[in-house]
């Protein structure tokens, strides 16, 4: 299964009221405080579509770091954003959030389902033999769900040491809550109406965080740009044929020895951008 998204992901205008919106509506900023924070995405959710967001900006002095989630509550239906996503949110039902910290992310499956999965038959050996992800590969699988990882995994501002901190992102020796760090959410589905939901984190899939959730109403991603997250971005997911943008990005990152060498190509300022820092 790889959906295929026709949507530019944008935030809710319907959000907390410390949050600011850039004019694209793709970057969030807690302006005050270290609460009210919390943003939706701008339309439901398709079954296996990632909302993939960026650290921005770091806020020291606060203890706590971004939470991200899903919820069947439409933000149009709520009287007022709650302050927090964790109790405030989760507290009204039907909301679905996790904490993400500097470790401890991974869920641990019990060893017991694991067997029983292995034992279902046919449909078991199917599951088997699905693709293991490597950071080599060019898609994460996740259940039935197929992503493209090009976009997956946070990358540094170009530098003298950013080759070392590219690396460090991609086997995600990086806190997850480090600046650059890219975030994402999605819910593979599992059986009639039901799904799990999975967070991502620089390209590793962290493991079903809640399960069973029902998916009879639509679903929106929340982020909780919270305490010493300060300012997140959104990073838009290709699933189909590669924009000629991207391809042109493809073609010149694969003759580079790195990222810095792109400075030196006759190319307009713009391209050079966009290659440096997508």
């Amino acid at each position: 299964m790889e959906p295929v998204s026709d949507q530019f992901m944008q935030f809710h205008p319907i959000h907390g009221t410390n949050v600011q919106l850039d004019h694209s509506g793709t970057q969030a900023t807690r302006v005050e405080s270290f609460a009210n924070g919390v943003c939706f995405s701008r339309y439901p959710l398709k079954p296996g579509e990632i909302f993939l967001i960026e650290i921005e900006e770091k806020e020291l002095g606060w203890c706590g770091h971004l939470r991200v989630g899903l919820t069947a509550r439409d933000p149009r239906s709520l009287e007022a954003v709650p302050e927090y996503s964790i109790p405030n949110l989760t507290d009204l039902g039907d909301s679905w959030i996790f904490a993400i910290t500097r470790n401890h992310n991974k869920i641990i499956e019990d060893a017991g389902e694991e067997d029983v999965a292995g034992d279902q038959g046919d449909e078991g050996a199917v599951n088997n033999m699905k693709p293991k992800a490597f950071f080599t590969d060019t898609h994460l699988y996740i259940e039935n769900v197929r992503i493209p990882r090009d976009k997956l995994v946070g990358r540094s501002r170009p530098g003298r040491y950013s080759h070392i901190l590219d690396d460090l992102y991609k086997t995600n020796a990086l806190p997850p809550t480090a600046r650059r760090s890219r975030i994402g959410v999605l819910y593979a589905p599992k059986g009639e109406g039901l799904a799990d939901m999975h967070i991502v984190i620089n390209g590793e899939d962290m493991g079903a965080s809640a399960k069973g959730i029902s998916t009879v109403r639509p679903i929106y991603a929340v982020v909780d740009v919270f305490a010493a997250t300060k300012c997140v971005r959104i990073v838009q997911v290709e699933y189909g044929f590669s924009s000629l943008q991207t391809l042109c990005r493809k073609a010149i990152q694969k003759h580079i020895v790195h990222r810095m060498a792109i400075d030196w190509l006759e190319l307009p300022e713009a391209l050079k951008h966009y290659c440096k820092y997508e």
